[in-house]
């Protein structure tokens, strides 16, 4: 990545690396769920709209899977069920979506997330969107050629 930047002088000059790198969602994952994980990222110093926002990601991901009947609750246990997810993905999904619920319905008793928190949401999130998009999109390339 090569970005202009100036020096205190006024001087231009090129980025060429930024550290850490900035975190970007795989353009294989659909564009509703893309969207939330986005925003759960650009939203980090915001832990709980981070959380709930991801968990809005991971029930786009699961209705673009087919899976648009009852709860969050109900298509998570569906998914695994199903064996679209293994069953230690579903406890992680449902981890998410308790963490979000807590936000959402201000939950007095659940603590309010920080930033650690947001970003293992986000960690499974961008994990899911791997396992259900970005490979089977790579398999679907490398097999074509």
């Amino acid at each position: 990545m090569a970005v202009a930047g100036y020096r205190g002088s006024g001087e231009l000059y090129d980025i060429s690396e930024m550290w850490p790198a900035p975190q970007a969602v795989h353009d294989s994952v659909p564009d509703r769920a893309k969207s939330y994980l986005e925003q759960a990222i650009a939203s980090i110093a915001a832990p709980s709209g981070a959380v709930m926002l991801t968990a809005s990601a991971v029930d786009s991901m699961l209705k673009t899977k087919g899976l648009k009947e009852g709860s969050l609750y109900s298509r998570i246990e569906k998914a695994s069920a199903e064996h679209l997810i293994t069953a230690e993905m579903a406890a992680w999904a449902h981890e998410v979506r308790l963490d979000a619920n807590d936000q959402r319905h201000d939950d007095e008793d659940g603590a309010l997330p920080d930033e650690a928190d947001a970003r293992k949401s986000i960690e499974f999130a961008t994990a899911l969107a791997q396992f259900l998009f970005v490979l089977p999109a790579s398999v679907a390339r490398g097999r074509e050629k």
